[in-house]
């Protein structure tokens, strides 16, 4: 399977940061992104905007802004580590007090809640997918999109997001936390086109270079929007690759 891939549109969202100009000088100088700053998702009817979280509503955000006319002919991956996990662990508080649980919290608190909406208010009866990855979930989602365009996808929209995990977890993290959510419109590459790859090093996982700064999915963005050559995974031994246009 060819593993070379473009991302044609892209679009990311975090407190503090919501453009492209923005995203570049962060990505320059990354810091990890804190504040309460939720988008306004104003493409979205009140009615069920006012069903998500901040989660769903940057999830949601960043899908509109690559994919501003919807097609039932480009697939949806939308990939979190977590999910919609302070809904789930206020679920699980309520159990806990003895109280009756709401069937909406929970139905709105699956992994794939989150792309249902967002297939539900675009009116869209196409594929999607949930998937969860660790902290690999970025690249669990671009081996879904691949093996989609393999199938025969024109395209592949991409999204990837994650919230803070609440305090009572915090003994259980292996990586800062921050508020984000970034999207990718992916086609298979050209021959000879400028691309990304995602492929298996052969190496195992890359031991720690230094302290970790960000979450592996806003290092993956990060790379991204930067020039250096490759990424490797912090578990799999798998890596990402920057492809030069050949001449």
């Amino acid at each position: 399977m060819d593993n070379r891939f473009v991302v044609s549109q892209w679009a990311a969202f975090a407190p503090g940061l919501g453009t492209a100009a923005q995203w570049a000088d962060w990505a320059r100088a990354p810091w990890l992104p804190a504040g309460d700053d939720v988008p306004p998702l104003a493409e979205m009817p009140a009615m069920q905007r006012r069903r998500l979280e901040r989660l769903g509503r940057m999830a949601l955000q960043v899908a509109w802004q690559v994919q501003p006319e919807a097609s039932d002919e480009i697939p949806l991956v939308f990939a979190s580590r977590h999910g919609d996990i302070s809904r789930t662990f206020g679920m699980l508080q309520s159990l806990a007090r003895g109280e009756a649980l709401s069937p909406t919290h929970f139905g709105l608190s699956t992994h794939n809640a989150i792309v249902a909406q967002y297939s539900i208010a675009r009116g869209l009866g196409g594929n999607y997918l949930a998937v969860a990855g660790g902290r690999e979930s970025p690249e669990a989602a671009v081996t879904e999109a691949l093996g989609l365009l393999a199938d025969g996808a024109p395209e592949v929209l991409v999204v990837q997001s994650d919230d803070l995990v609440p305090a009572d977890y915090a003994g259980y993290q292996n990586e800062p936390q921050a508020a984000y959510a970034w999207a990718w419109r992916l086609r298979r590459a050209a021959p000879g086109e400028a691309a990304f790859s995602l492929s298996a090093s052969g190496s195992g996982p890359m031991p720690a270079s230094g302290p970790q700064r960000l979450p592996h999915g806003l290092e993956v963005l990060r790379w991204f929007l930067g020039d250096e050559p490759a990424l490797p995974c912090p578990q799999s031994g798998r890596r990402w690759d920057r492809h030069a246009a050949l001449a």
